[in-house]
């Protein structure tokens, strides 16, 4: 609540800097609200007076052939369809001058960023003016633009610095994640593609579909619920079994009666260099109907065994092609996967442990049990907090493990679930993938993107303020 107020009342000052510029501004302040140059020539900054020139001729050429005539059509996203029509003058027939839905929206989304943008510069450029007016006005020496340049190499090179990587961002994150919020108020589906057909605004009636609210027949609703708590309960056991795998499995390697713990070490550090993709699809076959694992149990009659007591009815188990196996095997299979990745990380904390507490530990007469639940795990625990967190996140979104298990390889049987395109075995990630590249169901996609997105973020600020502040990291540093 405090970050909030303060960045409350940093934009507010913002703003008030603005307003105080304005009213107390010189002429060439006041002019530099329409030529934004205005300013700089006044303090015979001739440079930076052209190149704040050039920047607005810009902004204005953009906006008057790009900017204006798509923000024009963002209402309605078009109102021309493509169609053939015959061209007197070529005797063919041609597309019309149609619309693009799509189009509209992209360059919308674009031309709105860019206005917020150059909204910012407008002001800044207008207070850093009076900054300049304030200066002289007390006889302080005003920067050239080489000076300014000099600046920017050495005093404010971390501005120099992080403008690719924030450009970057905004062009390859912000932009495509406004994209697609719009895009969750569309009807953009197979039946309204572009450019051959056009989407249109249609409200909230995406997310009524998504939350059950879009008829008897719909099954979006029903699919939904079921992806969501097999996405959470996914998330839950695959990071916990991990995270407390890789911790007790570093507790192995490092304990006093190991021998060859370097080998050990390497081990686990080239089954963290095989690539996902690979392990998987070999797992995913060893575990298929009539994979070696199958070929194996049955030849030993455990087949045999929990068909007679009618866990399996089939002659084979349905490892990864039955709901209720998939889910258990797919977290065990995961716990293979990631185990070895968090035994490294748990093993470069555990060596950072204070000998010293152990020690004294031992002498109070603390046993194993005792010294690991009041020493070691909280120790882990306010060094790998932050990883903890992220390792949840991660695992909502955890595309590659279920996809690869379960890809072309598991067909769900619940006909309410195959009519929205969903399977038991899907996060809220791949069944959105399947909507996209499968069905074109871009409207649909866009929304659970966006319940991901809430989400993601709304644990993270929750663990993140009551978990990981808490974790008494200073205790140990001290």
């Amino acid at each position: 609540m405090n970050k909030l107020k303060s960045g409350l009342g940093a934009v507010g000052q913002f703003f008030a800097d603005f307003g105080h510029a304005v009213a107390d501004g010189d002429i060439f302040v006041k002019l530099s609200l329409v030529w934004f140059g205005a300013g700089y020539l006044g303090r015979k900054q001739y440079v930076k007076s052209l190149i704040m020139t050039i920047y607005e001729a810009a902004l204005v050429a953009y906006f008057a052939l790009v900017g204006i005539p798509y923000l024009s059509d963002f209402g309605t996203l078009g109102t021309v369809q493509q169609e053939y029509v015959f061209n007197i003058v070529t005797m063919k027939n041609e597309y019309n001058d149609y619309d693009n839905s799509f189009t509209i929206l992209l360059f919308s989304v674009v031309s709105l960023v860019i206005l917020v943008f150059a909204i910012y510069i407008w002001i800044y450029n207008v207070k850093n003016v009076y900054r300049l007016q304030q200066q002289a006005a007390v006889g302080k020496h005003v920067n050239s633009f080489l000076e300014d340049v000099h600046d920017y190499i050495n005093g404010k090179f971390y501005v120099t610095l992080l403008a690719l990587p924030v450009t970057g961002v905004v062009l390859f994150t912000v932009v495509p994640l406004f994209v697609m919020i719009f895009v969750a108020f569309t009807n953009y589906d197979q039946n309204h593609m572009p450019p051959s057909s056009l989407f249109d605004w249609v409200g909230l009636s995406n997310f009524i579909k998504l939350f059950g609210g879009g008829g008897i027949t719909d099954t979006f609703g029903y699919a939904f619920v079921r992806v969501l708590g097999w996405t959470l309960v996914w998330s839950f056991f695959a990071t916990l079994t991990t995270y407390f795998g890789g911790i007790l499995m570093a507790l192995l390697v490092n304990g006093k009666t190991t021998i060859a713990k370097p080998m050990w070490r390497v081990l686990f550090m080239i089954t963290i260099a095989v690539p996902q993709f690979v392990s998987l699809l070999l797992v995913r076959n060893f575990f298929a109907d009539n994979g070696i694992m199958n070929t194996i149990l049955s030849n030993l009659g455990v087949t045999g065994f929990l068909h007679n007591i009618g866990l399996i009815s089939n002659n084979y188990i349905p490892f990864l092609t039955a709901p209720g196996w998939a889910h258990v095997m797919i977290i065990l299979i995961n716990i293979w996967i990631g185990v070895p990745y968090q035994m490294l990380i748990a093993n470069g904390v555990l060596t950072n442990i204070p000998s010293e507490q152990l020690e004294s530990a031992a002498i109070d007469g603390a046993n194993s049990w005792q010294i690991f639940r009041s020493i070691t795990m909280p120790y882990v625990f306010s060094v790998t907090g932050p990883a903890l967190v992220t390792d949840f996140v991660k695992n909502i979104n955890n595309f590659n493990v279920i996809y690869l298990l379960t890809a072309d390889f598991y067909v769900t049987t619940n006909q309410a679930m195959a009519n929205s395109q969903a399977k038991e075995t899907d996060l809220l990630v791949t069944w959105l993938f399947t909507l996209t590249q499968d069905y074109y169901n871009y409207k649909m996609a866009a929304a659970i993107g966006i319940i991901i997105f809430i989400i993601c973020a709304l644990f993270t600020l929750i663990a993140f303020n009551r978990v990981v502040a808490r974790t008494g990291e200073g205790d140990f540093a001290q």
